[in-house]
């Protein structure tokens, strides 16, 4: 099965996927927030480090199982428990197999309102305003309308397979997101208050550097921006050659995925600052208002104020976020139609919409009943599954996993005091991460 198994041709080709893979809508919107309220500076100071500390080695661990099974999670979490118990480790790959469509069922609506705000400025800039409204209210028919635009789109690059497919999209995405990332940040800079939000952003407040609170939330920042404890990156590292040097495509993956979330912050923080002296309500309770607010209520409000330019800004803007969207669903998607492939014998297109279709009915669920199912679903994903399933990870290459594992028999050098890390170090790291976010 293995050579007959598709892959990445190039190291670039992967390491533009799996960082596109990481690339999520949490770099752009939730990271900026983040430095900003924690110290500015400060944060992103212990964030480079923890980046180092604990996500750089999560990111590894789940390649390294991924590559060394060159298989599924399901399959490969069986391999490396098969010593001490296959089916509790097959019931690890069907709960990170079953969080990816979790993930995908209320990320793909997310996508979808990308989608829509992007075509918004269109809308406006002919005159159709009543499709204007529409593609900005918050109904149902919109969600109804614009989640299967993203789901199908992402099926349309799965059917490709691996070479034709994710890599060679993550190859035209993954530039095209920087280009605009870094053109927004030029324009914002030129505009009035982008300076104070400069400095926001990159002089660090020392006095705040020790603050537990800026410690863990940096640390919980940066495993969650490598989008880790899912499998999507169990499964690109199972789609790389037997002989790849897997630590130097772990730090590149990482090096891309950080440089984003940083270039983010050069352009959100300004850009709040921006809205700020234009008249908009910025901060609440001494806080930069985050997230959902931010994207969807600050920030288009920003764009308004700058006439028909804005619309171009605005445009380009969510272009950005629906390119940072696609990167991601395209990574959890593979995940269940590779299980369905390797495991069930299901042709590659038989698998990709059947996988759409359930991650569809999924969200159809969490459209329906929105108010009270959304919300609780993210909760459930972040705060309890990812942290969890990374922390078994750690668990599975540095105490389950002996044959085969390199990690467990290296008995000197930098491998032997890495695993000693991941084996001892790592796990505690996680766990204060997971009791932070899940009781914090």
């Amino acid at each position: 099965m293995a050579q007959l198994r598709d892959g990445f041709q190039s190291r670039l080709g992967f390491v533009l996927a799996a960082a596109g893979a990481a690339v999520g809508l949490g770099n752009i919107w939730g990271f900026p927030t983040q430095a900003a309220n924690h110290g500015g500076g400060a944060f992103l100071l212990v964030y480079f480090i923890v980046i180092f500390l604990l996500a750089l080695p999560a990111l590894y661990t789940e390649l390294y199982l991924g590559h060394s099974a060159q298989a599924n999670p399901v399959v490969a979490l069986k391999k490396a428990c098969a010593e001490q118990s296959a089916k509790m480790g097959a019931a690890a790959g069907y709960i990170g197999l079953s969080g990816a469509i979790v993930m995908l069922s209320f990320y793909s609506i997310v996508a979808g309102w990308m989608i829509a705000y992007s075509i918004e400025p269109i809308a406006t800039f002919f005159g159709w305003q009543a499709l204007a409204e529409f593609l900005n209210s918050d109904t149902m028919l919109r969600n109804f309308i614009f989640t299967p635009v993203i789901l199908f789109f992402t099926a349309l690059i799965i059917l490709q397979g691996v070479k034709s497919g994710i890599e060679t999209w993550s190859r035209r995405l993954m530039p095209m997101l920087l280009l605009l990332l870094v053109g927004l940040i030029v324009y914002i800079g030129t505009l009035e208050g982008a300076m104070a939000g400069f400095s926001a952003y990159l002089v660090p407040d020392f006095s705040q550097i020790r603050d537990p609170d800026l410690i863990i939330a940096a640390m919980g920042q940066a495993f969650f921006s490598l989008s880790l404890g899912v499998g999507c990156m169990m499964i690109y590292g199972s789609y790389l050659k037997p002989n790849e040097n897997l630590p130097k495509l772990a730090l590149s993956v990482a090096l891309l995925d950080t440089s984003v979330a940083f270039l983010a912050g050069l352009l959100i923080i300004p850009a709040i600052f921006v809205a700020q002296q234009q008249g908009v309500e910025v901060f609440q309770d001494g806080k930069l208002i985050g997230e959902g607010r931010l994207i969807f209520a600050v920030l288009p409000e920003l764009f308004a104020t700058m006439g028909q330019i804005g619309l171009l800004v605005g445009f380009f803007f969510f272009v950005l976020m629906s390119i940072a969207s696609i990167t991601s669903t395209i990574s959890s998607t593979e995940i269940p139609v590779a299980f369905l492939v390797e495991n069930h014998q299901v042709s590659r297109s038989k698998a990709t919409w059947l996988v759409t279709l359930v991650i569809f009915a999924c969200s159809s669920l969490i459209i329906l009943n929105f108010e009270w199912l959304f919300g609780l679903v993210i909760q459930l994903f972040t705060q309890y599954q990812l942290p969890l399933m990374g922390l078994f990870y750690f668990i599975t290459v540095g105490w389950l996993w002996r044959r085969g594992n390199q990690l467990r028999e290296v008995t000197s050098g930098f491998h032997y005091w890495f695993a000693q890390y991941v084996r001892f170090v790592c796990p505690v790291l996680m766990t204060a991460v997971f009791l932070n976010v899940a009781f914090g």
